[in-house]
């Protein structure tokens, strides 16, 4: 790998679908927590199709019939189910080693995540990625996807340009936040929203798999 590969100065992942294989285990305890509570359960396309947005957005999208006070008692049913699988979790297969490639190849490597800061942070301890992201913007330190301020925040500290960006994502959150920050996006299919959902918002490229990312990216 050589500095005339980089298509890309910066390169901003999502975390959840993208880097992580989070998705069902998310659905999964998002449904539990309803169940536990007697509340309306969300059947598993609703519950994904939040995936990527803050926790508070998630649950109003995903229980409208749910009243705001009660929205408490869903996150903390919601954590008590998530932290005991967080420690299941795994990378999707071929990340590791091409963010690894990636950095080696003088990107600029971010998150920009719907998880909340200390949920970001657990899961680069768990996974043993600190050392890999040069910086990251959660949802609970900024405007939620799709609002554009995350990436408007990294792009702005790293003056760096909107052509010399990518996200890749696996979310039309991911896709329409890119968009109206003016950067190019790229949407991986194996997460939370289909490969249908993702064209429709025009990225440069829609993958099926980690290799097809590597080859597009620095090969």
């Amino acid at each position: 790998m050589t500095q005339q590969n980089k298509k890309f100065e910066m390169v901003i992942w999502d975390w959840d679908g993208t880097i992580m294989n989070s998705t069902p285990t998310i659905v999964e305890c998002m449904q539990q927590s309803c169940r536990d509570l007697g509340m309306p359960i969300p059947s598993d396309k609703m519950a994904s199709h939040v995936i990527g947005l803050g926790i508070i957005e998630s649950i109003r999208i995903a229980m409208p019939t749910v009243a705001e006070s009660d929205y408490p008692l869903v996150l903390e049913r919601f954590r008590h189910y998530y932290l005991g699988k967080d420690h299941e979790l795994i990378l999707f297969e071929g990340i590791r080693e091409l963010l690894s490639d990636l950095k080696l190849n003088g990107h600029i490597l971010a998150v920009a995540t719907g998880k909340p800061r200390v949920g970001l942070n657990r899961s680069l301890d768990n996974h043993q990625l600190n050392d890999v992201f040069h910086d990251s913007r959660t949802a609970d330190e900024t405007r939620s996807k799709p609002h554009p301020q995350m990436l408007l925040e990294l792009m702005e500290k790293w003056a760096i340009p909107a052509h010399k960006i990518v996200m890749i994502g696996d979310t039309t959150h991911d896709l329409k936040m890119a968009k109206s920050a003016g950067v190019k996006a790229i949407g991986m299919t194996y997460g939370a929203h289909s490969a249908e959902e993702l064209m429709a918002h025009e990225p440069l490229a829609c993958f099926d798999n980690v290799e097809d990312l590597r080859r597009f990216l620095i090969e």
